[in-house]
């Protein structure tokens, strides 16, 4: 019969079947009755491969009749160019979420291709920020709105925020890879990584006699373990990354060519160079044991919370408020520049890959800079003031 929306109203089914009425106007669609008292509007069709399919598209109580229909009209027309609505519908509700992307992106991607400290890093964000606030969304849904309010939320710590976005970033790109999203659909575009300050900071002469005179005190009442304080040490007379000294073995350590050997650095396998200080430091550790430092067991490394827990406590001791482990890095670098070192023994003393890294590391010093200006300053006052003959000298650099 055609149907109406009194045919529809008045439709009703035996107990325990359903009873299925077909449009006369429009073929395949047709009003299903439940005998729960339920009625929704269908399709019936088949696809290209003979499979006979029954889709539903809505409800009897919130759809219209004719609204029904042309979305019947529709879904038909598409289902004649080979689509399959019904199959559709249920690869939805199957389809991954963000949450099963994070970790195929762990096992597939980051362990295979990134260094252990990363695989830390990307998990930890992961964790904190991503699968809390996305992780129940399907791959193929997810929007560029939700991306950005994601990112928004987390303007409080814009540094954390911009990393996140950055690793978001990447799984969706390999779910474009992997079939889970349309090419060229990730929702990552467009949002703008928030502006970050710049963290470098190095110690100067007096923050580095008060960070060894906390060290010293801590040594001699015993208040941090020995094995942070020689990380901190270490820190800052190598320029060696955290990673790098808490991961050092000591068949890695040759202390009679002054060097440690790193075979799986940031930039790749590379040798520091050890000047007498660190290696008078390693000379008098015990060698016990495969790391050169080890945690409270005595069996594994120290973990780096547990340093930085230390570190906390020890630039409380110094006065050193804000500082983090890193500078003292930023510190060995800015120290090489001073003491006449060109831009590529600084760039092979820290292990970077390129000269711009490097130039974020070596940061000038105020002193020198002012003692030029003061001397150039100086002369040029005393011309104009009339003084007998003002003379600009060079200035040259110190020898240490």
């Amino acid at each position: 019969m055609k149907l109406t929306e009194k045919v529809v109203a008045g439709l009703t089914s035996a107990a325990g079947r359903d009873l299925v009425v077909w449009d006369d106007a429009l073929p395949c669609f047709g009003v299903r009755a439940k005998s729960s008292g339920r009625k929704s509007y269908i399709i019936q069709y088949r696809t290209n491969d003979g499979t006979s399919r029954r889709h539903t598209i809505g409800s009897v109580a919130v759809l219209r009749l004719e609204e029904a229909r042309a979305r019947a009209r529709k879904l038909l027309v598409q289902v004649t160019d080979g689509a399959d609505p019904a199959k559709a519908r249920a690869d939805a509700r199957k389809a991954e979420t963000i949450s099963e992307l994070c970790d195929r992106y762990l096992v597939e991607h980051a362990e295979p291709h990134k260094k252990r400290s990363a695989i830390k890093s990307d998990t930890r964000l992961i964790e904190a920020n991503i699968k809390p606030k996305l992780g129940g969304k399907k791959i193929a849904a997810l929007s560029s709105a939700d991306v950005s309010k994601l990112h928004h939320d987390m303007r409080g710590t814009p540094y954390e925020a911009n990393r996140t976005l950055a690793v978001l970033r990447k799984m969706l790109n390999l779910a474009e890879t992997w079939g889970l999203r349309p090419t060229n659909s990730n929702p990552c575009r467009g949002v703008k990584p928030f502006k970050e300050q710049k963290r470098e900071r190095f110690l100067s002469q007096d923050e580095l006699g008060r960070l060894g005179q906390a060290l010293s005190e801590a040594e001699r009442n015993g208040s941090e373990p020995p094995a942070a304080i020689l990380v901190i040490k270490l820190l800052a007379l190598t320029g060696c990354r955290v990673g790098e000294i808490l991961s050092a073995t000591w068949d890695r350590v040759d202390l009679a060519a002054g060097q440690l050997r790193l075979a799986d650095a940031k930039a790749g396998a590379r040798v520091v160079p050890l000047g007498a200080p660190a290696v008078a430091l390693l000379s008098a550790r015990s060698q016990e044991g495969a790391w050169v430092i080890c945690g409270p067991d005595g069996e594994n490394p120290l973990s780096y919370w547990s340093l930085d827990a230390i570190w906390r406590h020890v630039r409380v001791a110094a006065k050193l408020d804000g500082v983090r482990l890193h500078d003292l890095r930023h510190t060995t670098g800015t120290y090489a520049g001073q003491a006449g070192l060109n831009a590529f023994l600084v760039r092979d003393l820290l292990g970077h890959k390129t000269l711009a890294m490097t130039g974020r590391y070596v940061q000038p010093d105020a002193d020198p800079l002012r003692a030029a200006a003061d001397a150039v300053s100086g002369s040029i006052a005393a011309a104009m003031a009339g003084g007998a003959g003002a003379e600009v000298v060079p200035i040259t650099r110190r020898q240490s």
